[in-house]
């Protein structure tokens, strides 16, 4: 039997939207600067038990048992954070690859390729040939496309691949595109041929560092208080985390998803959403699929053309599964036991999802839901379909929203509509399309700007407490029969005061002081 008793600790109370946790906003969606929360659970500090990781028993002065005990000095203590959607090996490994965000144009970014180049080239044990990995760009608002040829011109004998910031597109030079047999091009891979190239990288850079990648993920995850993911890496996840397991990464909670193309080996293997493989930590994961496009790729799939469609080849962006394809999939994995994450941006493939939901009784979220008709939101409230959302991506996609989607931008991400109507709201990053950090997403869903801007769209703004219950996986209040997960935090995530700006600044600040995962220390920065 194992145990941690957590003592001197005060509660911060956590109700997740769907179990009522809706607070009152300013009419302009900024949080009130008189708004007092609910009386906190934790006025008056208590000690909490964990027992086998399950909270056993909440109050002041527990017995000291012989446990390890973990000094919570009057910290505030919160239910473990999760990151709803996260592609584990590629955030991981985004910290190792040359940094090419906030390029204006393609010349920008094969200048910094250049000067990488130049700087492998001149060490003294210089390989020639080793591939270049860079990552970040977005090109939505580029005067033109990029061009093959004109990173051939900067990179030398290195295979070059480049990949956008929403990871929906890659960029290769002649080298990378022979050595991974891609299909020839003149210029950026759109999806349909990306990919299936985007799971093959490996081939091409070697997966030496690839564990040792994802294991700096986890230990950051752990210092900003994330005790658990649902991860959407492509392969066989549900086989590779249990070896992650067994190796003695052992720090975080894991749900992997699958693709439609390993579901025949899950489901004939008998795998169902929520079971367990590995120590209680790793369970199966839901069905991914990817129904549409990206904004910034201009392939999001929406009711109308996109406002500056121009020449594009769809106007209206793409789908990758018609209705009947797609709604054999979701028969299929839900006659198995396994939930849908469904990837759907654009309003015509939300609307789509939610068809094939409806006509086979699947359950599960549709991710991203970025840009949604208004007829949609209590639909997805009336079909129980949980919306998973990334709120940091609307600090990104703010400007190119305006430019190709100006005449709805009121559409996208309503976090606050979604809560009213009654959708199940779950929060995440998408990393490393945006970082794995909870107060980050939880800042911007409280006041969606990031520099000197005012709220975009702040009528869709919701508060800190609201924030904060959509980013613990369907836990509140820490209390006897909560999983033995405890976040402390060196200060009140709640307090009330001074609008939506200074409550976003205050959650990006947030420190950790400790995170424990199933009873287990994780992270200790007291």
């Amino acid at each position: 039997m194992s145990s941690l008793l957590v003592r001197n600790v005060r509660l911060v109370p956590v109700t997740p939207p769907e179990l009522g946790g809706r607070h009152t906003a300013s009419a302009a969606g900024e949080l009130d600067s008189g708004q007092t929360v609910a009386a906190h659970a934790g006025s008056e500090p208590v000690d909490v038990r964990v027992v086998d990781g399950v909270v056993t028993q909440v109050g002041p002065g527990l017995a000291d048992d012989g446990s390890p005990v973990l000094e919570g000095e009057g910290r505030w203590a919160i239910p473990g954070l999760w990151d709803q959607h996260v592609h584990s090996a590629q955030a991981g490994l985004m910290a190792r690859r040359l940094d090419v965000s906030g390029t204006a144009g393609p010349e920008e970014v094969t200048a910094r390729v250049a000067e990488h180049v130049r700087s492998l080239d001149e060490r003294p044990d210089a390989d020639r040939t080793s591939v270049v990995s860079a990552w970040g760009h977005r090109s939505a608002t580029w005067s033109r496309p990029a061009t093959v040829a004109e990173l051939d011109a900067v990179s030398g004998d290195h295979p070059v691949v480049v990949v956008s910031g929403d990871g929906h597109n890659g960029w290769l030079n002649s080298l990378a595109l022979q050595r991974l047999s891609a299909p020839a091009t003149r210029h950026a891979l759109d999806e349909d041929d990306w990919f299936p190239v985007f799971g093959r990288l490996s081939e091409l850079t070697g997966d030496d560092d690839v564990e040792g990648a994802v294991a700096d993920l986890v230990a950051d995850a752990n210092a900003r208080g994330v005790v658990g993911i649902v991860d959407f890496e492509f392969g066989a996840g549900y086989a590779r985390w249990p070896e992650r397991i067994a190796a003695g990464l052992d720090t975080l909670r894991v749900r992997p998803a699958v693709y439609p193309e390993l579901l025949d080996a899950v489901v004939e293997a008998g795998l169902q959403t929520g079971q367990d493989l590995a120590a209680g930590l790793i369970t199966m994961g839901p069905l991914k699929i990817i129904s549409d496009g990206s904004l910034n790729t201009r392939t999001a799939y929406c009711c109308e053309p996109y406002v500056d469609a121009g020449s594009l080849e769809f106007p209206r962006g793409k789908v990758n599964f018609p209705l009947d394809r797609l709604t054999s999939l979701l028969s299929t994995a839900h006659g198995a036991g396994l939930e849908i994450a469904l990837h759907a941006i654009g309003d015509a493939a939300v609307e789509q999802a939610l068809a094939a939901f409806e006509a086979t009784g699947a359950h599960g979220a549709i991710e991203h839901a970025q840009l949604v008709t208004w007829s949609d939101v209590p639909r997805m409230a009336r079909l129980g379909v949980r919306a998973s959302v990334q709120p940091a991506h609307l600090l990104d996609d703010r400007d190119v929203t305006d430019v190709c989607w100006g005449d709805r931008s009121e559409r996208c991400f309503v976090l606050r509509s979604f809560i009213d109507a009654g959708v199940v709201l779950r929060m995440g990053s998408d990393a490393p399309v945006s970082p794995l950090d909870p107060w980050l997403a939880m800042a911007a869903a409280v006041h969606r700007s990031a520099d000197e801007r005012s709220a975009w769209h702040p009528e869709q703004a919701i508060t800190p407490a609201e924030a904060l219950g959509a980013s613990t996986d369907g836990q509140g209040t820490i209390g006897v029969g909560s999983r033995g997960d405890v976040v402390l935090l060196d200060a009140d995530p709640l307090v009330s005061g001074g609008g939506g700006v200074q409550a976003a600044a205050r959650l990006r600040d947030m420190r950790v002081a400790a995170t424990v995962v199933a009873g287990r220390v994780v992270h200790d920065a007291r």
